[in-house]
Parts: structure tokens; C-alpha cells; sequence
């Protein structure tokens, strides 16, 4: 039998094999929807090495390190490499393994100067820009500008710690700003309270001695409620004040216990009589009064003395002022308060009943 040609076998050898290669799928490429993850894996293309490399899991990355690494190569070319890892570090961000990487650079001992400086330096930058970072992440920024001061000295060029000293020096600026604000806030709002803590006391008005822990002294134990009652809050953060004519305005509360109701009065002026709010507030009936039995001309107006014993009338077109200096009300949380009723229903006349009730004239 006669044998084919040579170059004829190899061109059979080859369609052979290339029409196998057309029937048989390629196992070896990466996955179309994940080859972003696929190829990062490999380590020529890699542009972050892990942090452990494990050689039974990763050992190719285990063989190039190695490389990398060997001890068989001179000083220089070790501290070489420890310096541009600690540089991919510091790109990262990662200063903690920047400056082990320049320390295990110095610890090679390479008779090069120049290289010996820049490691040096560079892990000095490293430690005071990892310093600065810190305060700055906890706000003390003077201590970050000084960090950042004290690795300038090494290198005065240094573009991120000069960076992050212009961030610190400027929010240690604005905090210094907002301080002397506070501070002057806080001087404006003491003046103002000492302001209308003397407008009451020259009123002859009485505080509640309730909530008082000083009794060592009546004075202090007066600023004591008075600071305590204008910090206590109040519906739509009312509180009292003094106008320009030096005359005061006060947050009032009107309690209706037959309806289990109450009505607030933000700035309740010490001139303005009852009767002038009580005509406002029942102009038009409230829902809850379902009896239109709340008339003004039909309420009366009464406060508790501080033991909540007894009750003293106030004539409806007295003046907040009068009531408040009547010397048995005491205020409460800087917050005067009232009972509105009407003095013919059957509830109100049972609840006089059992309370000892005073007329102010």
C-alpha cells in the first residue's frame, strides 16, 4: 500500500485537529459576566497584591514574592523594593503597612545614603500624616496642624501633609470662630436673663420653691429656679421676655378641669387683662364645649395657692401683672397657670365644695 506524502499527512494532522478544536468548547477563558474578577485575579494584572498570601491557595503570587523578596539579592535591591512598596502603600493609603514597609527597608542596611534618606523620610511622613489623619479624625485640630508642623521638618515639600495641615489649620480656624460666637451667645443670654430676673424681683413676684436645692441662700436659690424655669421647655419653645419699654410678657397656661382641657398663651403681656384673651380664645365655640356654655361674659378665673389647697377668684378684667403679685401665688417653671370654668355649672360647684376659696379684690 502506498504511503501518503509527508507534507499531505501534516495537513491531515492539522485539519484533523482544528476541526476537533471547532466541535469542542474552550475551557480555559474566563466567564463573560465575571471577567473583571477573573482577570484581577491573576497576578500580572493584579492592582492589589492581598494582604496574606496563602502559598497552597495563591501560588503564583506566593512564587513571585518570593522573587520579589529574595534574600539573595543585595541590600540595595531589597531596601530597593521595600521603598516602592511602601510607596503603593502610601498612594493607598495604607499607612500603618507604608511605614512597616520602609522600616523593613532601613532594617536592610544598604550602603546607599541617598536611598537610606528616602526611606527615612518617607516613613517619617507616613507616621506624622497617619498622626495628623487621626486628630483630625477626632477633631482636635490644633494637635493635627502640630503633627503635620513636625513632619514638615523633615521634608518641607511634603504635598499631603502640606494638604492636610491647610484642611486642619482651617477647622481649627472655624472652630476658634464658633468658640468666641458661643461665648459671646452665652455672655448675651446671661445679660438677658440677669435682665429679667431683676424685672421680677423688682415686680415682687413669687417663684415656686418647689423644685429650689439651694436653701443656703435665698438669693441664689431664686437665680437657681429662674435659670431652671426659663431651660424648661414649653409648647412652641414660648419663654418669658422683656420688651423695649421694659415691661414683660409671659407664656401662660389656661386649665379647663371640667373638659379635661387647656389652652397655651404664648406672651401673655402683664398689662393685658384676662377678659381681653378669654374674649379672643371663645369668640368662636370650641369643639370640645358641646353645651356652648363657655361664654366670656359666663367664666371665672381662679389660681391655686402653692400648696394647691386653696383657690383665691381673680376678677376676669384684673391684669396678669396683679394676679402675679397677689402674695399668694407662686410661679411654676416660670409658666403662671390658671383654672377657667364656668361659676354656674354643677361640676364647677362641686369642685369649690371641697376647696377653701379666696375673692381678689
Amino acid at each position: 500500500m502506498e504511503q501518503p506524502e509527508p507534507d499531505v499527512a501534516s495537513d491531515d494532522a492539522m485539519d484533523a485537529f482544528l476541526e476537533k478544536f471547532r466541535s469542542q468548547p474552550y475551557r480555559g477563558g474566563f466567564d463573560e459576566n465575571q471577567w473583571e474578577e477573573e482577570f484581577e485575579k491573576v497576578p500580572l494584572f493584579m492592582k492589589k497584591a492581598p494582604s496574606e498570601i496563602d502559598p497552597k491557595e495563591s501560588p503564583d503570587l506566593a512564587c513571585l514574592q518570593s522573587i520579589i523578596f529574595d534574600e539573595d539579592r543585595s541590600p540595595e535591591e531589597q531596601a530597593k523594593t521595600y521603598k516602592d512598596e511602601g510607596n503603593d502603600y502610601f498612594k493607598e493609603k495604607d499607612y500603618k503597612k507604608a511605614v512597616i514597609s520602609y522600616t523593613e527597608g532601613l532594617k536592610k542596611k544598604c550602603a546607599d545614603p541617598d536611598l537610606n534618606a528616602v526611606l527615612y523620610t518617607n516613613r517619617a511622613a507616613a507616621q506624622y500624616y497617619l498622626g495628623a489623619l487621626c486628630h483630625l479624625e477626632l477633631k482636635h485640630f490644633a494637635e493635627a496642624v502640630n503633627w503635620c508642623d513636625e513632619g514638615l521638618q523633615v521634608d518641607a515639600k511634603e504635598k499631603k501633609l502640606l494638604e492636610v495641615r491647610a484642611k486642619a489649620d482651617k477647622l481649627k480656624r472655624t472652630e476658634q470662630r464658633d468658640l468666641r460666637k458661643a461665648k459671646l451667645k452665652e455672655k448675651k443670654e446671661q445679660n438677658q436673663n440677669e435682665a429679667l430676673l431683676q424685672a421680677v424681683k423688682a415686680r415682687n413676684i413669687r417663684l415656686s420653691e418647689a423644685a429650689c436645692e439651694d436653701e443656703d441662700s435665698a438669693s441664689e436659690g431664686l437665680t437657681e429656679l429662674f435659670l431652671d424655669g426659663l431651660s424648661s421647655e414649653n409648647p412652641c419653645g414660648a419663654r418669658l421676655s422683656l420688651d423695649d419699654q421694659g415691661r414683660l410678657s409671659w407664656p401662660v397656661l389656661f386649665l379647663y378641669p371640667e373638659h379635661a382641657q387647656s389652652d397655651f398663651i404664648s406672651a401673655f403681656h402683664e398689662d393685658a387683662r384676662f377678659i381681653d384673651h378669654l374674649m379672643v380664645m371663645f369668640g368662636e365655640t370650641p369643639s370640645w364645649d358641646l353645651e356652648q356654655k363657655y361664654c366670656p361674659d359666663d367664666l371665672e378665673v381662679y389660681f391655686e395657692d402653692e400648696d394647691g389647697a386653696e383657690l383665691y377668684r381673680v376678677p376676669p378684667r384684673s391684669t396678669l401683672l396683679r394676679a402675679l403679685q397677689h402674695p399668694r401665688y407662686f410661679v411654676k417653671s416660670l409658666t403662671p397657670a390658671f383654672l377657667v370654668c364656668v361659676g354656674s355649672s354643677p361640676f364647677w360647684k362641686n369642685y369649690l365644695q371641697e376647696r377653701k376659696v379666696h375673692q381678689i379684690e
